[in-house]
Formats: structure tokens, sequence, C-alpha cells
């Protein structure tokens, strides 16, 4: 399974928004059990600026990170750096996915 997060980091907190997602929550998922798959940004168009994926092995795991207290607690915090922040869970695949 894959989760993808759509955002647009706010501008005045693009530092932090750096600090808090390298040096907390891809750490953080990757200790619930994900494994960050890809992170892109969107250099032109009406999209969001970036698209960040992380998989699990199924969807069960992927449903016990999503229902934790933990992911919960991060998503929130992220919020603080981003807007137009979106979540999806998908069936993996290889070619690209939004």
């Amino acid at each position: 399974m894959k989760m993808l997060l759509t955002f647009d980091p706010l501008p005045g907190r693009r530092e932090e928004y750096f600090q808090y997602m390298l040096g907390h929550f891809v750490p953080a998922l990757e200790h619930l059990g994900l494994t960050m798959a890809e992170t892109w940004h969107t250099a032109y168009g009406d999209y969001p600026l970036r698209l960040t994926a992380f998989l699990a092995p199924n969807a069960s795991a992927m449903n016990t990170v999503i229902g934790s207290d933990a992911f919960a607690e991060l998503e929130e915090r992220l919020q603080d750096y981003v807007r137009n922040y979106s979540r999806r869970v998908v069936p993996a695949d290889r070619r690209f996915q939004f």
C-alpha cells in the first residue's frame, strides 16, 4: 500500500518545514513501519508543490500506522508547516501515482 501526501510548504516556514520533515516526520514514520518511497516537487502547473509517498507492506500495516496516536500527532504537527494538505492511501504501483 502507498500513502500519498500532497501539500504546499508555507513560504515563511520552509526551513522549519525541512527540519521537521527530515529530522522528525520521516524518521518517525519509518520507526512506525513505513518506508519513504519518493518525494516530488511540482515545478509548473496548478498542483500541490510537494508529493511525498510512503509504503507499507500491506493494508493492515498501513491502517495500523494511520490509526495510531503517534501518526495523528505527526500529521497534526505537519499542519504547522504546510497548507492544502491531503492524504490518500492507494494500492502501490510502480508507475507515478498522484
